[in-house]
Parts: structure tokens; sequence; C-alpha cells
């Protein structure tokens, strides 16, 4: 599988989740991972891309803005941000974007 996902022609939506986390991972890669499988069950998905160093930065990407609304949504998705609020983020920020245009080698 590739790390640099594969998204359609532009335009698109890119959602930017940077984070730095607690010391405690007391669930959170299983959650982090269901999360993942979750979204990529929802319309609209395009793709995710995820690395985490000093700080955390995931971008999901999706063919519209219904599309990121109908996930911020989800039940069980707003159950792992209760808990990323409580348990396992000091500080995050997210951005929502259009991708008017991209290019890859």
């Amino acid at each position: 599988m590739s790390l640099i996902s594969k998204t359609p022609q532009p335009p698109y939506f890119a959602v930017i989740f940077t984070s730095i986390r607690t010391d405690n991972d007391l669930g959170y890669t299983q959650t982090a991972d269901r999360m993942v499988k979750l979204a990529q069950q929802q319309t609209g998905f395009l793709g995710i891309e995820s690395a985490r160093e000093e700080i955390g930065i995931t971008v999901s990407y999706w063919a519209d803005l219904e599309s990121i609304k109908n996930w911020k949504a989800n039940t069980e998705h707003l159950l792992a941000q209760k808990n990323g609020r409580k348990t396992w983020y000091q500080h995050f920020k997210v951005r929502i974007s259009k991708v008017e245009r991209d290019y890859e080698l």
C-alpha cells in the first residue's frame, strides 16, 4: 500500500489534523486504526496520510464538504473525538481546505 494517497483530479477537500499527544496511550492505537477503517467506509472519502513525530499530522481527503460534515458527525467518530479531547491530546487543530491543484513525481 502506498503511503501517499491516490486522489482524483482536483477540486477536492483536505482535512488537516495537527496534534500534540499526551503521554496516555490507553486505547489510542486501536481507536486510530478503527477511525481509518471507518473513514474509508464513508461516502466521499478519497484517502488518508499520516505522520507522527513531535507533532502528529493526519490529512484526509474528501470529495466535498458534505462528506466531511457527515464524517465529523459519525457516532463512533464523535466518541473518539471526545476521548481525544479528554485523554490523548494536549493540543490539536483542524484545518479544512479546498485542493485546487496537485501534481506528483
